[in-house]
């Protein structure tokens, strides 16, 4: 029989030919995929992602004993159905994927829309009311991935400043002293437990957590009523998180008793999240509408629409989609940019070994420079790595760990007025404090401790070049001794000489 022909239909084949075209469709889409398999490799094994990992070996429990109930038959010998919803889900993550790929090469992004659809395809094999209903645990399995990490870094940030901004105003307005945003972002993260599931834009993702398991669990049907729902629960996540902080603030900066701002910090998350979590369920209790009823005659009866030309459609619309795939490219060049340095700050460069070289060119570098130092008895090492993709701009912590180094602590500081910089405790694994560092972001209009600002400007229609800039001491140094607090100032009027002086593409 052929597969094209006026009135035979390709569902009118055997089911041989029909798996070998559902197979066909599968490999098309792995193939388009391909570039997320190994990232989610990468943060599926690493140990920072435990929590992740528990959650989303739980959620795939609760999903096999769902099909092992006998909830969800996929009949891999049938062709695709055509339902309309899955289908838009599946092409349209498709679609929002290579351009997501193409325009800003953000790994978290890609994954997410790897998963929606991936969970649209699945539709277009499952009955349309068993799809429905098992979107909360799609969503749970992929809400579980190590999203919230990336949210934090982000949208963190324009939360954090929106929040202290509205802190701020409010303080000012209640005739409080006037306090900047960087003074209210940086005792904030300091106070705080940054990674606090019940702090920020944490508290959205775990919320989201709870509140998808709970629309599973209640078997509430996912449709307008609960996007309003919802969105009732994540304001009152915000709200509550905004209520912490003008504590938090009033308590340790206005008042000055930052020691009970320290003891407040940790209840205030606790008691504002499980009373977010508590209206949120009942909200989905008493407004969410249930799950549509399924009878086993309902899944028995035959999907009547299985058009002949929707299997090859998709497999075109596949392909297509693979041959537009086109990420975005980085720049890779390692400019010859020179700092300079007052007489008083003894400089000698420190040459990058060709594996470092290499390295930070592989993400797109324009300028990594390395120097010596020694300041008023300070001696330690300088590097300035300037690039107008963030990319290229790693973490320093994560180059100490390569190094055999750990992070002992990691807090946000004040070097001075609109001058954050992050602070960092170094040494062996397991053994005492050796090293003292610091480290900050600089553009020629601002300067930040936070990736999340970094990254926000390369979003922006004119990205600006910045720079990193790592302090790393030969020894544990008191960073808010006058001599430290001056080297900062030196250093950073250097990197604000070097990026007004710079031509980067």
């Amino acid at each position: 029989m052929r597969i094209w022909n006026g009135s035979a239909r390709i569902s009118d084949s055997s089911p041989a030919l029909r798996l070998v075209v559902n197979a066909a469709i599968l490999g098309l889409w792995l193939w388009l995929f391909r570039p997320v398999y190994a990232y989610l490799a990468m943060i599926s094994t690493r140990e920072e992602f435990r929590t992740n990992q528990v959650v989303l070996i739980a959620a795939l429990t609760l999903v096999i004993m769902q099909i092992r109930r006998g909830q969800f038959r996929f009949q891999p010998d049938a062709l695709p159905q055509l339902y309309p919803v899955a289908l838009a889900l599946a092409l349209g993550g498709a679609a929002l994927f290579v351009l997501a790929e193409s325009n800003l090469n953000i790994n978290t992004l890609s994954a997410a829309l790897f998963g929606l659809a991936s969970y649209g395809l699945l539709g277009l094999w499952l009955h349309p009311t068993k799809w429905r209903q098992g979107l909360p645990a799609a969503l749970l399995l992929i809400g579980a991935l190590p999203f919230g990490q990336h949210m934090e870094t982000f949208f963190g940030y324009p939360v954090r400043l929106a929040t202290a901004r509205i802190v701020g105003d409010s303080l000012a307005a209640l005739g409080a002293r006037n306090l900047g945003v960087e003074t209210i972002l940086v005792f904030e993260n300091g106070i705080s437990q940054v990674d606090n599931p019940c702090s920020g834009v944490k508290s959205l993702w775990t919320g989201a957590l709870f509140f998808l398991a709970a629309t599973w669990i209640e078997r509430r049907r996912v449709d307008g009523r609960w996007l309003l729902v919802a969105s009732l629960f994540a304001a009152s996540l915000l709200a509550a998180n905004l209520a912490r902080v003008a504590i938090l603030v009033a308590v340790g900066q206005v008042l000055g008793l930052r020691l009970l701002a320290e003891m407040l910090h940790l209840p205030l998350g606790v008691v504002g999240f499980i009373a977010a979590c508590a209206g949120g369920l009942a909200l989905l209790r008493y407004a969410g509408r249930s799950a549509e009823s399924f009878s086993p005659e309902e899944e028995a009866s035959p999907v009547p629409n299985r058009p002949a030309w929707l299997a090859p459609a998709l497999g075109f619309a596949l392909v297509l989609l693979g041959v537009l795939y086109n990420p975005a490219s980085q720049p890779v060049r390692v400019a010859a940019l020179r700092w300079s340095f007052p007489q008083e700050l003894h400089t000698s460069e420190w040459p990058l070994t060709a594996g470092e070289i290499a390295w930070l060119s592989g993400d797109g570098v324009v300028s990594g420079r390395r120097y010596r130092f020694d300041w008023r008895g300070l001696e330690g090492s300088l590097l300035f790595v300037a690039s107008q993709d963030w990319h290229a701009q790693h973490r320093p912590e994560r180059c100490f760990t390569v190094y055999g180094l750990e992070v002992k602590s990691s807090q946000p500081g004040l070097a001075g007025p609109d001058f954050p910089l992050r602070l960092l405790d170094l040494g062996a694994p397991g053994g005492a404090t050796l090293y003292t560092a610091v480290y900050w972001l600089q553009s020629s209009t601002q300067i930040t401790e936070e990736y999340a600002a970094r990254i926000w400007d390369d979003l922006t229609p004119n990205p600006q070049p910045w720079v990193l800039v790592t302090v790393l001491f030969d020894q544990p140094v008191n960073l808010g001794s006058p001599d430290a607090l001056a080297l900062f100032s030196v250093v950073r009027d250097a990197a604000d000489n070097g990026l007004a002086g710079s031509q980067l593409p």
